[in-house]
């Protein structure tokens, strides 16, 4: 009896010594080289990308003091009216304590918290990978070329490039638990171009927490929006067959893409109206004559028809018969309307799609030289 009551009280003093989880934060500021009278702000990044002001504190006596709630670790800036720049930092609900450094406001001291030393950390390792790219840069600039060394540099500094590309998504997985990995896997959902595959995979292995959490869930949604992006146009991929189709030729016959293919067969998305298109076309001409009796053909869709045109179908024929486009050419005079622009998801002219003797997409929006390398490589595999 008297094991267990020791037990009891021993369980109770460790207990009352946990640190209770604050639920409001308090920002204690030194700001020794400022002014009394002067006005500190509290921003956030409001859901238009705009910088907004939540609070506001004057310094006195070298001191100032915000305090508030978060519903969870956000990136938040502080700054000082007179003094340039801004402190980025993660503000959690924690007691946090900034040292202003008038002179260089960005290498303020934030003490306090942890979401923000990951913050820190992710940093400090991101500086580090660049400063040994620059410093591989300065090496390679001042070495003696007969030292033979510039190509193996030239090598280190776009694996460093690679790596640094890469490091947000370095960083996540090995914090799977921070809130700041949060921040790190929306910029990296809302880039121009996302390994969704990957997205995906890491926000699976995120701590419950965040994924509960209000910025989770809209990341996930921003991820299931660009799955089904990804399933409209999973077909376009390389190493699938190229969807079949049907369109009019100059003349108005029907033609399908199974009529036109050769061993090889570049389908080309252009317009009369396109100048990239039209200054791209003597590359094509080039590597039409220079293959087309070794089984290349090409399948040119116009995608002219715009309203600025007053007569569409004569603008394709002149184009047509200018550049001397002498391979197979397809258009419903439909603009971005046309029904295979839409069917390849054409956003953009020009547009390629390289396609193998089986019809397999083996690449896409090739141009000049390497639209002919892979040409000649195909050729020659088949």
């Amino acid at each position: 009896m008297k094991r267990i009551f020791i037990l009891l009280i021993l369980s109770v003093l460790i207990s009352s010594c946990e640190k209770e989880k604050r639920t409001d934060y308090i920002i204690n500021g030194n700001a020794e080289e400022v002014y009394n009278g002067i006005r500190v702000y509290l921003k956030e990044v409001d859901e238009k990308g705009q910088e907004t002001p939540i609070d506001t504190a004057i310094v006195m006596d070298g001191k100032f003091e915000i305090q508030g709630v978060v519903t969870e670790p956000n990136i938040h800036f502080l700054s000082v009216d007179g003094t340039q720049g801004k402190i980025v930092f993660m503000l959690e609900n924690s007691e946090i304590t900034i040292n202003i450094d008038k002179q260089n406001i960005a290498k303020s001291e934030i003490i306090g918290s942890s979401t923000n030393d990951d913050f820190l950390v992710f940093q400090t390792e991101m500086q580090a990978i660049r400063d040994e790219a620059m410093g591989l840069m300065k090496v390679s600039a001042t070495a003696n070329p007969q030292d033979n060394i510039s190509d193996s540099i030239t090598q280190k500094v776009e694996t460093l490039k690679t790596e640094l590309l890469n490091y947000p998504l370095t960083f996540v997985k090995k914090n799977l638990d921070s809130y700041f990995s949060l921040e790190l896997m929306k910029i990296e959902a809302n880039k121009p171009k996302v390994d969704l595959k990957n997205l995906n995979t890491i926000y699976a292995s995120l701590a419950s927490e965040l994924k509960a959490s209000d910025k989770g869930q809209k990341i996930k949604v921003r991820l299931d929006e660009l799955q089904k992006e990804f399933e409209k146009t999973a077909h376009l991929e390389v190493g699938n067959i190229a969807p079949s189709f049907e369109a009019p030729t100059p003349e108005g016959d029907i033609v399908s893409l199974d009529d036109l293919k050769g061993k090889v067969t570049i389908i080309d998305f252009w317009a009369a109206w396109c100048g990239p298109c039209r200054r791209e076309n003597p590359n094509v001409v080039r590597i039409y004559n220079k293959y087309h009796d070794q089984g290349l053909e090409i399948i040119g869709i116009s995608l002219d028809g715009q309203s600025r045109q007053p007569n569409p179908k004569k603008a394709w024929l002149d184009a047509i018969e200018k550049d001397q486009l002498t391979w197979n050419h397809v258009s419903s005079l439909k603009y971005f309307n046309d029904p295979v622009a839409k069917l390849y998801n054409i956003q953009a002219i020009p547009a390629t799609y390289i396609l193998d003797a089986k019809g397999t997409i083996v690449a896409k929006n090739l141009r000049g030289k390497a639209l002919e390398d892979k040409v000649q490589e195909l050729l020659e595999k088949s």
